[in-house]
């Protein structure tokens, strides 16, 4: 009986235990986690695997076992709220599509999901790309754990060798995505000293008091997760990219059975992606674009396949060698990025390719039109792509023919359907057929639809739900379908960049902002270009710029020589001489003027030269260019 009597109070005793959180260890369920496996060149440090930080952990609290009746029994106490609030805010990817970097934070630990860059658009002449702002993170440096990538596009990873510049942490992702991160950092001279770690999907990484687990999803890009953040006051499921795919390419389906699972131990608050809110139904399966091929290699017998894709999409790389190999063709890449992704793949084995299929792009000239496949960058008409090029006549190894067929694989980003449209128009005017994703089915998307985003919050059932990555109309509308499916709108939270949304597990609210905004990197210089060069840009590619030079004697203020006017993308000068003539008239007339009123301050005159030709070229021809005083003294 005695025997009974403790073998009861010792189950007791390890089920209230259970009920006890460690001090030292997040949660109870990781601590027999799998080693990390590491992605590192020799001689980095390794950090300390969750296995090992679990099993260092101290032990549980033992107390005392009480029973049902006992009068001292504690009673239940309401939830009360913690003193450290877990902290979310965003340094890209809300209000825009691209540049995502997610900041959590609890108590004195912080880590980031992805660091990815933009690309700029119409109103930054001269940028090559856009970063996020990184004064938040430099400033708590000492706090920073590490960074969490969640798949290889470079509206996810782009921007980390300028992040890695400033700040040097661990990364963490799966095998293919820090493979590209590899080739990035390789070209900015940081790969020997950055610490790569390499996990896999249902392993977790510790970012000091929270713990990061990985979930394996659907997106257009291999070995894609996304993450449910372990934290003291809940668990947080960030989607990342992601879309519902029952028969993929490459690689298992997404991992609905672990989010239905984390559904069911209570998820406080669930951050998902909101790229395709406003499509209705499911995304179809990258496999459709297989079966579309098919068909079209048939069509283009006897002439040269030409395939304009996104130069990540490994998958459909993957079916366009598949269906050359069928048809007895070689595969030739063009463009950098491609080239860079297809060999990184191919070394990692998630490209498969037999002996002989690949060729030089310099040796597609050595072969018949019919034996080759050409893979190429340029899908979103880029005025410098390789398929821009062949368009324009410009690559030196391709020269468009009416022996061509040309496939684009890929949607319109919204923004470049007039660049899209301008290639597809000057290759048919070179006698190409070309095909593209409205007329046949030879692009599908990599974010989920509609009823895809719906399946997450049904099997997440959050407390709390905050739209990310997305435009404001992206957001709002995924708010909109969130409270449709029962999350009360009070519990829904549309944020924009640096805001701070706080929660600790009882209720979620804003409480401030933090520094964010665009970096804008042009050749070797980052951010130095700024609003106000953007300005001058735009106004010299407006208006163009006129130049006035003089010559004025030190002491007396007397024209030595001048004034002559330079104009450049304003007027053409042997035209407009009459224009040009009165200018200078009226130029000279202000010097003399401020000689008279004995006005030696050189800003002073430059300002007054400024003033008097703007408001003439004004009159005379309703343009407003940048106007340049250029004065020397002798």
């Amino acid at each position: 009986m005695g025997l009974l009597t403790n073998n009861k109070a010792s189950n007791d005793r390890e089920k209230n235990d259970k009920k006890q959180p460690s001090k030292n260890v997040l949660n109870q369920q990781y601590r027999n986690a799998p080693p990390q496996k590491t992605y590192r060149k020799p001689g980095t440090p390794v950090l300390n695997s969750t296995r090992v930080a679990m099993q260092n952990a101290k032990p549980l609290e033992k107390r005392p076992v009480l029973g049902r009746n006992t009068k001292n029994a504690p009673q239940k106490k309401p939830r009360e709220s913690r003193s450290n609030p877990v902290k979310f805010c965003a340094l890209g990817g809300l209000n825009e599509i691209g540049k995502n970097l997610y900041v959590y934070e609890y108590a004195n630990d912080m880590f980031i999901v992805d660091c990815g860059l933009a690309f700029p658009d119409e109103e930054m002449p001269g940028v090559d790309l856009v970063v996020p702002d990184f004064t938040y993170l430099e400033k708590n440096k000492e706090r920073f754990r590490g960074i969490i990538i969640t798949h290889g596009h470079e509206d996810h990873i782009g921007a980390l060798p300028y992040l890695l510049k400033k700040i040097n942490v661990p990364v963490y992702g799966t095998r293919l995505t820090l493979g590209l991160v590899e080739g990035k950092l390789k070209e900015h001279g940081l790969l020997s000293q950055a610490s790569l770690n390499v996990v896999e999907p249902r392993q977790n990484v510790r970012m000091g008091c929270m713990s990061v687990e990985f979930i394996r999803v659907n997106h257009s890009i291999p070995d894609s997760c996304a993450l449910a953040i372990h934290t003291p006051a809940g668990i947080i499921v960030h989607t990342g990219d992601f879309k519902v795919d029952y028969t993929p390419i490459e690689g298992g389906i997404i991992d609905l059975a672990r989010f239905g699972e984390l559904g069911n131990r209570g998820v406080l608050a669930l951050m998902s992606e909101s790229t395709n809110v406003e499509r209705p139904g499911y995304t179809k399966s990258e496999s459709t674009v297989g079966e579309s091929f098919k068909g079209l290699f048939a069509r283009a017998e006897g002439k040269r396949i030409i395939i304009a894709t996104f130069s990540s999409n490994i998958h459909r790389i993957q079916q366009i060698i598949d269906e050359a190999e069928q048809h007895g063709r070689h595969v030739a890449v063009s463009g950098r990025s491609m080239t860079n992704v297809i060999s990184k793949a191919v070394e990692l084995n998630y490209i498969k390719v037999k002996d002989g299929t690949m060729i030089d792009i310099e040796d597609v000239n050595r072969y018949d039109p019919d034996e080759l496949v050409i893979a190429t960058t340029g899908s979103q008409g880029e005025p410098l792509s390789a398929l821009s090029r062949m368009s324009s006549g410009d690559h030196r190894q391709v020269t468009i023919t009416p022996n061509d067929f040309i496939i684009i694989s890929a949607n319109p980003i919204p923004g470049n359907e007039k660049f899209v449209y301008r290639v597809i128009n000057d290759l048919m005017k070179q006698g190409a057929e070309v095909i593209y994703e409205s007329m046949y089915e030879v692009h599908v998307s990599g974010h989920a639809c509609r009823e895809e985003l719906k399946m997450m919050i049904s099997l997440t059932k959050p407390k709390f739900f905050v739209p990310i990555h997305g435009e404001y109309k992206h957001l709002k509308k995924h708010a909109k379908l969130a409270v449709d499916m029962g999350i009360p709108e009070g519990n829904t939270f549309v944020a924009g960049l640096g805001d701070v949304l706080e929660t600790d597990g009882v209720e979620m609210k804003f409480t401030g902002t933090v520094p964010s905004g665009k970096v804008m990197v042009d050749g070797f210089g980052v951010g130095d270009v700024g609003s106000v060069v953007l300005r001058d840009r735009k106004h010299l590619a407006e208006d163009g710029v006129m130049i006035v030079v003089a010559t004025m004697e030190r002491e007396s203020g007397r024209i030595i020589a001048g004034p002559d006017i330079v104009s450049r993308g304003f007027v053409y000068v042997r035209e407009s001489e009459e224009l040009i003539d009165e200018a200078k008239q009226l130029m000279k007339s202000v010097m003399e003027d401020c000689c008279e009123r004995n006005v030696r301050e050189w800003g002073n005159i430059k300002s007054a030269i400024r003033d008097e030709l703007s408001e003439f070229i004004y009159k005379e021809t309703k343009r407003s260019p940048m106007i340049l005083p250029i004065i020397m003294e002798v």
